[in-house]
């Protein structure tokens, strides 16, 4: 069921008398059976009415070790129990329902084996008629004189919601029967709850230890500050690139040509401005 889906089932959880329907003021045993060394069990329920998870020793209920004792059941204690350790261990869940009418169907508690005969029982609180009809799934399956139907050798088309129906009381509630197919899904679920589940749950636990070590390296690396006593040294080496070489074109200015006009030997001409030539 859902309420033990998150746990590994090691126990199983058994009530007496062995029967999941119950008048009310009847009394009520609980055991929890397991193989392991697992102490400590709790006792847990899931009340339909209430709809919140208690344990079974609270307000109606007494636990002493392995066992809890309801002494007195009421309409209100109907829901799911199942038993579990500190250790993350459980046990399978079993639905209880007490009744405030005069009909129970007494069936099969926990499942049964396919191919095993199943035995179906009418009670009534108080004596009356044993004729009692029975149904599956809503619909009419027979009508017994001794209040009994016995289902040979069931199969998993058998499972479903039971009821009986005493024509002078009244009918019971309803309840599920399950079959088990042995063989491969026995083993297959002994895979999943002992050695599946296990290294599912220590590898992930381990890839969260690495991933939290992982994040405080970082966080510390990230933090430290550099040491003021420490010096760091470094190379460089600065490298400029030869810019090929251009030739200039130079320009040379024409230097002046002067010349002296003479008239005579031994004359001195006076030279003027139009007489300087100029070779350009």
């Amino acid at each position: 069921m859902e309420i033990t889906a998150l746990c590994l089932i090691v126990a199983s959880l058994r009530v007496n008398p062995y029967r999941s329907q119950f008048f009310e003021y009847e009394s009520v045993s609980l055991s929890c059976e397991e193989s392991s060394n697992s102490v400590g069990w709790m006792f847990k329920r899931n009340l339909s009415a209430a709809g919140n998870t208690s344990d079974c020793s609270a307000d109606c209920g007494r636990t002493d070790g392995s066992r809890c004792f309801i002494s007195d059941v009421f309409h209100c204690d109907s829901g799911v129990y199942w038993c579990e350790s500190g250790l993350g261990e459980c046990s399978n869940a079993v639905n209880i329902t007490v009744t405030v009418g005069g009909v129970i169907l007494e069936s099969p508690v926990l499942p049964v084996m396919e191919g095993d005969d199943v035995t179906l029982r009418c009670r009534t609180q108080t004596p009356s008629n044993l004729t009692a009809d029975f149904y599956k799934d809503g619909s009419l399956i027979g009508t017994e004189s001794t209040g009994e139907m016995i289902i040979h050798s069931v199969s998993r088309s058998d499972e479903g919601l039971y009821k009986c129906n005493r024509r002078d009381l009244g009918e019971s509630p309803e309840s599920w029967l399950a079959v088990r197919v042995a063989g491969n899904t026995e083993w297959f679920h002994f895979l999943c709850t002992h050695i599946l589940l296990p290294v599912l749950g220590l590898g992930l636990i381990v890839v969260l230890l690495m991933l939290l070590v992982v994040g405080l390296w970082k966080r510390h690396k990230g933090s430290r500050q550099p040491d003021p006593d420490v010096v760091t040294y470094a190379d460089i080496k600065i490298t400029q690139e030869v810019q090929p070489r251009r030739d200039r074109a130079v320009s040379v200015q024409p230097q002046p040509v002067y010349s002296t006009a003479r008239k005579g030997k031994n004359q001195k001409a006076n030279l003027s401005s139009d007489d300087v030539f100029q070779k350009w």
